[in-house]
């Protein structure tokens, strides 16, 4: 599985006014082109009646990266908008930001600097959050060992994901890749060698924050 990466938590959006034009910039999480461009349609079809719809997007899948302009002049919108958002390493992400006119010329600066504006909105809005490759694992105890063996877990850095009470005790957890080691010796430490976790696959998980 690749690297870690970041995303947006959830769709979202923000809004402000540059020289009586008003900028909304709406972003959502994708992972298709079929996925952003269905939502760059669903904004460009809430505002038909605004005089720019700017879009971009990137993609993890295929490294894949668009963007428009949408009758802004060229270079002052989408790739000004593809910036903020590989500079910041976001992917997966489509962001779109609607301009309502408002009779004055923003000049070419002042263009860039807007759309990145409400490109920069969007992505706050719709909450940055770092997604980490982790282990999928499993591991079983007797009710007395339980409290040990789930403190150990987090203690480790895993986190608890669903805990089973039948004749034993089972607990799924994911956890980071280097970590399963350390976890698995702590546990074999505290238990007599009684008890080792397994892993059972891969997944992204959002990374728990302090």
């Amino acid at each position: 599985m690749s690297k870690d990466y970041k995303t947006v938590r959830n769709a979202a959006n923000d809004e402000f006014v540059e020289k009586r034009s008003r900028f909304i910039g709406y972003v959502k999480p994708v992972t298709t082109e079929e996925e952003a461009t269905a939502f760059i349609s669903e904004i460009r079809s809430r505002h038909w009646d605004a005089r720019h719809n700017v879009y971009a997007y990137s993609l993890r899948e295929g490294n894949i990266k668009r963007y428009s302009d949408d009758g802004e002049p060229s270079g002052t919108a989408g790739m000004p908008m593809l910036d903020v958002i590989v500079k910041n390493e976001i992917v997966d992400v489509c962001v779109v930001v609607t301009r309502y006119f408002g009779g004055v010329l923003l000049g070419t600066g002042g263009l860039v600097r807007a759309y990145s504006q409400g490109c920069k909105i969007a992505l706050e809005a719709g909450e940055i959050i770092l997604m980490q490759s982790c282990l999928i694992c499993a591991v079983r105890c007797n009710y007395n060992q339980y409290g040990k063996v789930s403190s150990l877990i987090m203690e480790t850095g895993g986190v608890v994901d669903d805990t089973v009470f039948e004749s034993d005790v089972q607990l799924k957890f994911h956890i980071q890749p280097e970590l399963l080691a350390q976890l698995n010796k702590r546990l074999a430490d505290a238990t007599a060698g009684e008890i080792q976790a397994e892993a059972d696959g891969e997944d992204y998980f959002i990374a728990e924050t302090e």
